[in-house]
């Protein structure tokens, strides 16, 4: 049975909520061994981007795999990596492979164990007239203050982009529509949606398409948890893979526990988030069509790492790739689309 725990966080779009959830499935009889206890924290509140988490609790994979699975919501006033480190989560969702990198070069023992999208879905939202990345070199663009250790610092280096074009982005489509010389971030499957129904005409610039390196949604846990509970984890990796194939499938079930999470999240919504999943093959596409969902390759990981070295971002004498990620564990369970 499901307990759902609600949180009066703010959240990004609209609802408050924090789940923690145990998972589902199994007709267990009474002499069965009680699962072992697992807690994952996500970056953000329930939507489609973490749909194979919930459909893992939902078609009971955790469970069949041994495990009695929380989740429990993050936020954008939650620092996931601090309550991880006071053992407050078992692994968390990080935002990229680039984050869980400069947080280990800070001296946090993090290590990522597998990365559910093999393209970041940021993008550039920019209003019909701009065509290319080079058209927006003379527009104002809204961005986060977190993106200047991420996708900015790459288009500042990369591209040519300046500091004096950049101004916060406050999750707040309403500079966007009102001044049609302005760009900002987003998220391919969730800001499109809102100015689509805003009945404005967009060009969106994915920039993985354009060549920026990042994994996104990983599952990122304390190295002490991987070697001292590196069953567990393994297990919990497994279902979420086999969680994501079976939500890209038919996500009606996790979708229904992403609804009971966050009551505002809309059905036209989660469709539309979906659809762009699959249509980019954002969790299925690249490596992952031929090495399984989740995977990470050592190709990719210097990408990473050799951006975020010339980028001034981290210190090579105080990390290296070997320190940050952990390939075993996905290479070993490939889970094919």
């Amino acid at each position: 049975m499901l307990k759902f725990v609600q949180s009066l966080a703010p959240l990004r779009p609209l609802c408050c909520a924090a789940l923690l959830a145990c998972g589902l499935g199994g007709n267990l009889g009474s002499g069965a061994q009680a699962a072992e206890s697992f807690v994952y924290m996500t970056n953000w509140f329930a939507q489609a981007e973490h749909g194979g988490f919930y459909q893992a609790l939902a078609q009971g994979l955790y469970r069949k795999h041994g495990l009695e699975v929380r989740i429990q919501m993050g936020g954008p006033q939650i620092n996931i990596t601090q309550m991880m480190a006071a053992g407050q989560a078992d692994c968390i969702m990080g935002a990229s492979d680039l984050q869980m990198l400069q947080i280990r070069e800070a001296g946090v023992p993090v290590t990522t164990v597998a990365a559910v999208f093999q393209k970041d879905p940021l993008v550039l939202i920019a209003h019909k007239d701009v065509k290319t990345l080079e058209d927006l070199k003379s527009r104002t663009i809204l961005v986060a203050p977190t993106a200047q250790r991420g996708y900015w610092a790459w288009l500042k280096a990369k591209h040519g982009f300046s500091d004096a074009q950049m101004r916060p982005y406050t999750f707040n489509i309403q500079p966007f529509l009102l001044d049609k010389r302005v760009a900002q971030q987003g998220y391919l499957t969730s800001e499109p949606f809102s100015l689509q129904k805003a009945g404005v005409k967009t060009t969106m610039l994915m920039l993985a398409d354009l060549g920026f390196p990042s994994y996104t949604t990983t599952i990122s846990c304390m190295e002490q948890t991987v070697a001292q509970r590196r069953q567990a984890v393994a297990a919990f990796v497994r279902a979420s893979m086999e969680g994501w194939k079976s939500y890209l499938a038919d996500p009606a079930p996790g979708n229904a526990l992403i609804k009971q999470a966050n009551p505002a999240m809309t059905d036209e919504q989660l469709r539309y988030s979906v659809d762009k999943i699959k249509e980019t093959g954002m969790v299925t596409g690249g490596d992952a069509a031929r090495l399984g969902i989740g995977v990470m390759t050592k190709v990719r990981i210097q990408a990473s790492y050799d951006f975020l070295v010339s980028a001034k971002l981290i210190n090579p004498a105080k990390v290296k790739p070997s320190d940050a990620y952990h390939l075993g564990l996905i290479q070993d369970i490939k889970v094919l689309p």
